[in-house]
């Protein structure tokens, strides 16, 4: 009788090839035969306890590691690619997804590996057409436009760095915070300085004093969201640099944006574990303000964590994220929810996102409707960073989140929303709608004609001879 056991093939494999072991090598320090670590990888044989506590001694690593990408997560992210429009019409059923990871795991990680590579060439090729042949600019050149598609090809989720995060945030809560945990595990020191001695820093690393120092005029949230980024930075840097190679990125510029990013992302999973934020996310109905009380946070550091939720058989709401200042420049776009505006949109004057500048701090809702009749749930607010003291300058921003119109009712806002639901009428970008009625239209769309006004003049600011 077989001895029972969890399937682990891929991560078993992948474990081998990190060590730089053969199968022959591995067989040898696991006192079994080379054709049975063949069998495990294979899926063909499970991984039995035994085994288990032989790979711990043998290779002084965390069992639990093993099992951050199990069979059901890999099925997770199989069903997630199988939606995809390109397989709209192959109807493939969860039973036989699980026949394909069971009998061919390396399949099933290259299924993955080339889906996500065809994602950011989707991405990629948008972008190109979008900037150089729309708006005269190289897409392919442009190393924020890469990061984005970098993140947007992953939904902006890196479930290894949640779990890995999530642990950190245990041992730093056991050490009495952040600026507890610097001074145990690294002995580094925290200090606040007024911000004419930090010469424009907000956040400095002194390894010669070993002191972390801060600008003094951050908020509490933004003191410890820093203090985050620089452990993820100590900690997480392997991880990081791991993550940013995955992604292809041509300029340093970009690798270097990516790293940053990641970093961040790191930041807001310690202060925000996973787990927890997830049950609070439910419990409080998506109430970005609570339960940005809740963990400490700013409203943009909490709307920007409701993007990431996407860890296989755990997500939430999938959202699009987008911050632009009070002259329209997007700053931060960040989508899970397979928003069109994740590339290229943000600047339709009818969106709501572009007047909360007159209701400050006031959370607005708003139904939105696509040329293509694509629905959508949108709540915008301001938010603030710099000040702290007298004559530090703030900067005020606008930001949104944004989802499909079938998840509005699991938040408060939907609950709270007294008007009715008739959506108002957005685009992409001007250049991309072809709503002819629109008044608030400030250039024509691609491959429509302009009709003469020598004898009739239109409502809207342009008409159609076509």
């Amino acid at each position: 009788m077989e001895k029972l056991g969890i399937y682990l093939g891929p991560r078993l494999r992948r474990l081998r090839k990190d060590l730089g072991l053969t199968q022959a090598h591995m067989a040898a320090d696991l006192d079994v035969s080379p054709s049975y670590i063949a069998l495990m990888e294979r899926n063909q044989r499970p991984v039995t306890a035994e085994v288990l506590l032989r790979l711990a001694k043998a290779y002084k690593i965390d069992l639990s590691s093993l099992a951050e990408e199990s069979g059901s997560d890999l099925i997770a992210r199989l069903q997630a690619a199988m939606k995809d429009p390109i397989f709209a019409e192959i109807d493939v059923s969860p039973l036989e997804l699980a026949d394909v990871l069971s009998s061919f795991p390396g399949f099933t990680e290259a299924m993955l590996r080339l889906y996500t590579a065809y994602k950011e060439e989707q991405f990629a090729l948008a972008d190109q057409r979008q900037g150089s042949a729309d708006w005269g600019v190289d897409g392919a050149s442009d190393p924020v436009a890469a990061v984005r598609g970098f993140l947007a090809a992953r939904r902006n989720c890196f479930p290894g760095l949640d779990v890995a995060a999530e642990k950190l945030s245990a041992a730093i809560a056991e050490a009495g915070g952040l600026p507890g945990y610097f001074r145990q595990r690294h002995n580094l020191h925290v200090r606040r300085l007024p911000g004419e001695v930090m010469t424009g820093s907000v956040r400095r690393l002194d390894r010669h004093r070993r002191e972390i120092l801060l600008d003094d005029s951050l908020d509490a949230a933004s003191q410890n969201f820093q203090l985050a980024q620089q452990l993820a930075y100590i900690e997480f840097d392997g991880d990081i640099r791991k993550a940013v190679s995955e992604g292809n990125l041509v300029t340093e510029s970009a690798r270097r944006l990516a790293h940053r990013a990641i970093a961040a992302y790191c930041a807001g999973a310690i202060v925000m574990p996973y787990t927890a934020f997830a049950k609070a996310v439910e419990a409080r109905r998506y109430d970005v303000e609570a339960i940005a009380r809740q963990f400490g946070t700013s409203f943009e550091q909490t709307a920007h964590r409701l993007t990431t939720l996407q860890k296989p058989g755990q997500e939430r709401v999938p959202f699009f994220f987008i911050r632009v200042d009070a002259a329209g420049n997007v700053s931060k776009r960040l989508d899970s929810a397979n928003f069109p505006f994740a590339r290229h949109g943000g600047g339709c004057p009818l969106w709501t996102l572009h007047q909360v500048f007159t209701t400050p701090r006031a959370v607005v809702t708003q139904w939105l409707e696509l040329p293509d009749g694509q629905r959508f749930f949108s709540i915008a607010r301001t938010v603030s960073s710099g000040g702290g003291a007298f004559g530090v300058p703030r900067v005020t921003r606008a930001v949104a989140l944004v989802c499909e119109a079938g998840y509005a009712e699991r938040m408060v806002y939907y609950r709270h929303d007294v008007q009715p639901v008739t959506p108002t009428p957005i685009g992409i970008a001007c250049r991309l709608c072809h709503r002819t009625n629109c008044t608030s239209r400030s250039e024509p769309p691609i491959g429509r004609h302009i009709s003469p006004d020598d004898y009739r003049r239109t409502d809207t600011p342009f008409g159609f001879s076509d």
